[in-house]
């Protein structure tokens, strides 16, 4: 967890997600290389810079698309959970591809220019006051820019070190990231083709993006169960008799915070469901021994106090409950992370 940093702490499922991932890459190449010339029927006989270039730019694409579809999936449904643990390993990559996409640009369309290639590439065009022709390499550079920082600062060395608050607002790039590419994808590849097929290719991946990113709100708002609150702060969670011994009931507070309140060994407890490395649904995870495992990356916390076990160091917020009668409450405020609170029994308070 946070005693040392290791650079990456491979095991069995991190193989093979970054095979399967790898695997993706190559037969997509492939099939863009070697399959579709005929179908996209460029505008103008291509040479291999060129069509490398374009392959490995579209891939970039079509692999943020897809990092940017997992979140609103696995909220929807969490059977995608195994695909939101390693998204990290997703991002990387994808820098690594668009490296690529740009090295084939510069090393064709920039190296022959009689100026430094990397001079040539800022100020070649600089045709800013019209849409065709505008300078669309801008929107490509900075969406490089973001990946980079993203795919540098997404080691845990990072987060603690940054915070997580501030590690998550950084990583938030990845939106803006994304709309730039939209817009030097259509402000540039599009405006050369004839063939409508990566019209409907970038148009499509766009709108599932932002379709799912909607319809992930939607579903929350309807199924978060948001609760009122009564005169004292103090929060109905359901009825005792609904929560699995081992398990918890996740509630959404009017704040936006989401409480896990857990049921173990004739006990209630109640933490934050947000696990203090990524964020982590915590009220995802069973308790064993009064520890909770996030089944994201595997951090522990123990539900009575939300802190990790020595000599691990992290922590997280705990909230008074108590029982009214069968209705299990919890307390609108939050105790600072880390603060005890004793589990109430349920034979003697019901």
């Amino acid at each position: 967890m946070s005693v040392k940093y290791i650079p990456v702490q491979w095991n069995r499922n991190k193989w093979l997600y970054d095979a399967v991932m790898l695997a993706g890459v190559i037969v997509f190449l492939w099939l863009f290389l070697f399959i579709s010339p005929e179908l996209l029927s460029h505008e103008f006989p291509l040479n291999p810079q060129i069509h490398n270039a374009r392959a490995f730019g579209a891939c970039a694409f079509v692999m943020l698309t897809v990092i940017l579809c997992i979140g609103p999936l696995a909220r929807i449904d969490r059977r995608f959970l195994p695909l939101l643990y390693n998204r990290r390993h997703f991002g990387v990559m994808t820098l690594f591809v668009a490296i690529t996409h740009a090295s084939y640009i510069m090393n064709w369309y920039f190296a022959f220019s009689s100026s430094d290639r990397y001079e040539a590439l800022l100020f070649a065009n600089t045709s800013y006051g019209q849409l065709a022709g505008f300078p669309f390499e801008f929107f490509g550079i900075f969406s490089l820019l973001c990946l980079a920082i993203l795919a540098t600062t997404s080691h845990d060395f990072w987060m603690k070190f940054l915070t997580p608050p501030v590690w998550k607002h950084i990583h938030s790039l990845i939106y803006f990231a994304y709309v730039s590419v939209v817009a030097h994808v259509t402000l540039g590849v599009l405006q050369d083709q004839q063939n409508h097929t990566f019209t409907v290719i970038f148009t499509g991946g766009a709108l599932a993006v932002a379709g799912l990113h909607a319809y992930a709100a939607i579903y929350e708002r309807r199924h978060g169960d948001r609760l009122g609150v009564d005169v004292d702060g103090w929060i109905d969670v359901c009825s005792v008799a609904e929560m699995r011994d081992g398990f918890a009931k996740i509630k959404i507070l009017a704040n936006g915070e989401r409480v896990a309140v857990f049921r173990q060994a004739g006990t209630l407890s109640a933490i934050s469901n947000a696990c203090a490395h990524q964020n982590g649904p915590l009220g995802e995870g069973r308790v064993l021994d009064c520890l909770v495992t996030c089944p994201w990356h595997g951090f522990q916390y123990d539900v009575t106090n939300g802190r990790s076990p020595a000599p691990f160091t992290e922590m997280v917020p705990t909230y008074n409950i108590r029982l009214s009668g069968a209705v299990v409450q919890v307390h609108r405020d939050a105790n600072p992370p880390g603060t005890f609170v004793e589990p109430v029994k349920i034979e003697a308070a019901a």
